[in-house]
């Protein structure tokens, strides 16, 4: 019987000071991970329509487009709560049509990353709850593709003697910096899988737009830009403790 007492005392002991020890060690998140992050942009697209109307495809809508990406993070431990990492996405939409006997095409793509910087709010318990920014860079670009159907070798050496042919394509890019305030919510399934769902604005700055082989293009429409709200989800596996 005294042995039994023995045990349960000691069995109590060892559970409170894991408890005492878990308080402390958890006292603000701890830990890091990474994985795959699809996300849904949602650009500003009436300048853009306004703009390509002569080109005769559909137009791009304003319910935004698919991304898909990778992110992660890591807590650095010697400032509670704030995580440090970094992510990369990217992601397209396109219109086309068939008129006067030509295939049409307008694809609008988007990409991008950086470096990340959030802090967990702390007074949020068993979830990860972060405002922060992405600091870093990106390129919009837009092509329009025209043509009759296949083509043949021939064709293409014509097009580059100046014989050209109904086969036309043309590339614009704008590079540009993005900063991004974000906040996000993280969801611990256990202590090494989690879902996220959050999301931001892009601004950009120090827009340069160029065409095809890198001819510098001017005289595009202020509206026509990457600045646009977005939506990210996420899937990561590392090690969470919020």
């Amino acid at each position: 019987m005294k042995s039994i007492k023995l045990i349960i005392i000691a069995a109590f002991l060892t559970i409170s000071n894991n408890y005492a020890q878990d308080a402390e060690y958890f006292d603000a998140p701890f830990g890091g991970g990474g994985g795959f992050t699809p996300g849904w942009f949602i650009p500003d697209m009436d300048v853009l329509n306004n703009s390509i109307k002569q080109f005769s495809v559909p137009e791009f809508s304003n319910g935004g487009f698919y991304t898909s990406g990778g992110s992660g993070f890591i807590y650095i431990g010697f400032i509670p709560n704030l995580r440090i990492g970094g992510m990369g996405f990217g992601g397209s939409t396109s219109e086309s049509s068939f008129i006067n006997g030509e295939n049409r095409e307008a694809i609008y793509s988007i990409g991008g990353g950086g470096l990340t910087v959030e802090y967990t709010l702390p007074f949020v318990k068993n979830l990860g709850v972060s405002i922060g920014f992405v600091l870093g860079g990106g390129s919009l670009q837009i092509e329009f593709f025209k043509n009759k159907g296949p083509v043949n070798f021939d064709d293409i050496l014509n097009d580059l003697s100046g014989n050209f042919s109904d086969n036309q394509n043309k590339k614009m890019e704008n590079s540009y910096w993005i900063f991004s305030p974000t906040l996000n919510l993280e969801i611990p399934v256990f202590r090494f899988l989690a879902f996220r769902i959050g999301g931001g604005y892009q601004f950009t700055f120090s827009e340069d737009w160029s065409l095809d082989n890198g001819v510098k293009l001017s005289g595009v429409p202020e509206g026509i830009n990457s600045r646009n709200f977005y939506i990210q989800t996420g899937v990561f596996v590392g090690f969470f403790s919020f």
